[in-house]
Order: C-alpha cells, then sequence, then structure tokens
C-alpha cells in the first residue's frame, strides 16, 4: 500500500552548471549536424574544467562541419550561457574537439538496408511518466525546482539581477498529504554570485523568485529556507568543478519521482534510442493522464542495438487507471508506432531542437511552433478517449 503523508525532494541545476554547460554544448553541436543533414548521426560527449573544454565521439555528416565548427559552436553556447570569468571564458578557454567518424560496426546495425527497417542505435530500456499534480502533468518538486532556477537566469540575463552569476542549483522538499502535494516543508538555493555580496544579500535577491514560483501559500517556514547555506560561491562553474555530457539524468527527467532507465540524452541524435524512445514514452504516459484515463503513468519501453521494434511496452497506472490496462497497452501501440523510425516520424525529431532541452528539463515545457519539445503534446487525447468511450 503506497503512503498518503510523506515528505518528497527533488533538485534542478541551472544552465551554469558544470554538467549542464556540457550537455548545452553536446546538444548544439547535434543541432548543427541536423541543420545541415536532418539524418546525420551525432554521439557526442563534453568535458568542460577550468578554461578548457574536450569534445569527444562519433558523427556521421557533411564533411564541411570540421573540427573548427564544432570549436566556434562550443564556444558560442557558453557565451550564451553567460560565461566572461577568469577561470572560465567562451573566448579565452582551449577547446579541443577529438570526434571522429561513426564506427561501420554499429552503422550496418542500426542503418535500413534491403528489406531491413531502421534498428536501435543501442540497446536499454527507457521510461516515461506523467502525474496530475501539475498543470504540465510533472511531479510538482522537480517542475518547482526548475522554475525557481529558470525565473532566477531570465533575471539575470535580462539585467535585472546583474550579481547572479550563471552556476546555481535548487532543491525542493514538498508535503504530502493524501498522496497531493499541499506545500513546501524546505526549499534550498545556491546561485554563484559577484564578490562583495553577502550571504543575505543573495538571499534577498532569490525569496522573490520563489515567492513568485511557489503557490499561494505553500512558502516553507524561514528556519527551512536555506539560500547559498556555505555562505559564498563566487567561484563556480567549470573552474569550481569539472562538468561532464550526461551526468545529469534525474534532473533532466522526474527528479526521482519515477524509475529511470539510465541512459542520458544530450549529445546523441534522434536515432539513439536513449533519447527519442523516452520522448516517446513521456508522450504516450503525458496523453493516458491527459485524456483523464488515470491519475498517473509510468511506461517502459525496451530495446535492443539492430532490431527495429520495441521488446517490450510496459504501463503501469499505480491503481488510478479508469480503464484496463492490458488494453491501454494494446491501444498505445496501435496508435503510435514505436520503432525508431516510427517515433521519430510522428514527433518529427529529425530538426535541430535539442540545445532548448539541454537545461530545466526535457519535460513539463510548452511544445513549440518549429516542433520543438513535440513529445509534450496532448494530440492522441481524442483518440485514447474514444478507443475507451
Amino acid at each position: 500500500m503506497s503512503k498518503s503523508a510523506y515528505l518528497f525532494t527533488s533538485e534542478s541545476v541551472s544552465e551554469g552548471h558544470p554538467d549542464k554547460v556540457c550537455d548545452r554544448i553536446s546538444d548544439a553541436i547535434v543541432d548543427t549536424f541536423l541543420t545541415a543533414d536532418p539524418y546525420a548521426r551525432v554521439a557526442v560527449e563534453t568535458l568542460a574544467t577550468t578554461n578548457r573544454v574536450v569534445l569527444a565521439g562519433e558523427v556521421r555528416g557533411p564533411a564541411a562541419i570540421t573540427p573548427q565548427v564544432m570549436e566556434e559552436v562550443a564556444r558560442a553556447a557558453i557565451k550564451d550561457i553567460g560565461y566572461e570569468q577568469d577561470g572560465f571564458h567562451w573566448k579565452n578557454a582551449e577547446v579541443e574537439v577529438l570526434v571522429h567518424a561513426q564506427s561501420s560496426d554499429i552503422a550496418q546495425g542500426v542503418d535500413a538496408l534491403g528489406n531491413k527497417d531502421e534498428g536501435a542505435g543501442d540497446q536499454g530500456i527507457m521510461f516515461g511518466y506523467a502525474v496530475n499534480e501539475t498543470p504540465v502533468l510533472m511531479p510538482a518538486p522537480i517542475f518547482y525546482s526548475h522554475a525557481i532556477l529558470k525565473s532566477l537566469a531570465e533575471a539575470r540575463h535580462s539585467g535585472a539581477e546583474p550579481k547572479l552569476g550563471p552556476d546555481a542549483k535548487s532543491q525542493v522538499t514538498l508535503r504530502y498529504v493524501d498522496g497531493k502535494p499541499v506545500g513546501a516543508a524546505s526549499v534550498v538555493v545556491s546561485t554563484q554570485h559577484a564578490e562583495g555580496l553577502s550571504q543575505d544579500d543573495v538571499r534577498d535577491i532569490v525569496r522573490p523568485h520563489v515567492l513568485n514560483v511557489l503557490p499561494e501559500g505553500w512558502m516553507c517556514p524561514e528556519d527551512q529556507f536555506y539560500v547559498n547555506p556555505t555562505g559564498r560561491f563566487v567561484i563556480g562553474g567549470p573552474d569550481g568543478d569539472a562538468g561532464l555530457t550526461g551526468r545529469k539524468i534525474i534532473v533532466d527527467t522526474y527528479g526521482g519521482a519515477a524509475p529511470h532507465g539510465g541512459g542520458a540524452f544530450s549529445g546523441k541524435d534522434p536515432t539513439k534510442v536513449d533519447r527519442s524512445a523516452a520522448y516517446a514514452a513521456r508522450y504516450l504516459a503525458k496523453n493516458v493522464v491527459g485524456a483523464g484515463l488515470a491519475d498517473k503513468c509510468v511506461i517502459q519501453l525496451s530495446y535492443a542495438i539492430g532490431v527495429s521494434h520495441p521488446l517490450s511496452v510496459y504501463v503501469d497506472t499505480f491503481d488510478t487507471a479508469r480503464v484496463d490496462e492490458d488494453r491501454l497497452s494494446k491501444v498505445l501501440q496501435e496508435l503510435v508506432d514505436l520503432s525508431p523510425r516510427g517515433i521519430r516520424t510522428h514527433l518529427a525529431l529529425n530538426k535541430p531542437i535539442y540545445a532548448r532541452t539541454a537545461a530545466y528539463g526535457h519535460f513539463g515545457r510548452n511544445p513549440d511552433a518549429d516542433g520543438g519539445f513535440s513529445w509534450e503534446r496532448l494530440d492522441l487525447v481524442d483518440a485514447l478517449k474514444a478507443a475507451f468511450a
């Protein structure tokens, strides 16, 4: 039996967090290749440390995207985040590009040839989740953790808060009663700041952003509101801590409220099911909850490298379903082709839409007019309702 009263915590990190800097660069490389060739293959990892960035991985795409081009893409991403510090500067950092051609062994398993359909780019399991705790059907703790940092970042970029730095983290603990969130038990925000600001100064900057994000009456007690608990956060970003692509997979998804298959998203083109199938699973789960067929839903998909169909499709609604779960699984597979090609086609994933996903979560975002966050659409709701009418 599940608990009805409990505390649950999720964290987020800002676009200037070292790992997120790396995710942003890797996804900017993906976008660069997909702009030149929608069917390019990309798997690029980034490492960042004090005034140094290293790109590594494998690609198959236009020869015009040279190491020099990738270096400029990396610098532009760092500049856009806002790093112009002595220890990490978009213009002065050394950028090393160690990207090579995609393995022919991988290519032969993945490519569509003759009567063989396009196979999955790797084996693995992917999860999607949705719950009716927030308007975007995301778990509330991660939703508010992201929103606090996004608000601070917008104030920094606009010039409203020029003394904030790019690196920041948040953590929100919510109190649940009868399985529903009712308020914050504690809030933690750590944000990089200019020399000379005191801990109280930073607290005064952060407080209104937290108050504006949380629902009215949800603010935690004052003694549970922690801002820069160490007292000082001037040195930040890759100068303070090395970053790597793909280290924030729980921040990227559901904040620990749902299972995770383990695969990261950033730096991977949409033929990699780590990314595309996780998006498809979220899309299906969100539409199930959006259609009112369940209050929450988790979907697991599994794949084998080179195989064009999922090995399994698992649906769990945590006993909140208003319809038969076995039939629900069949209906979902009838509505969406869950082969790698089918997912990419249905969600139109072969577009340069990935740099924007690198911070503040891949899920719970509004679909963009150009196809970004297409997996957040609710366009299966009517078909699902009709199937169970």
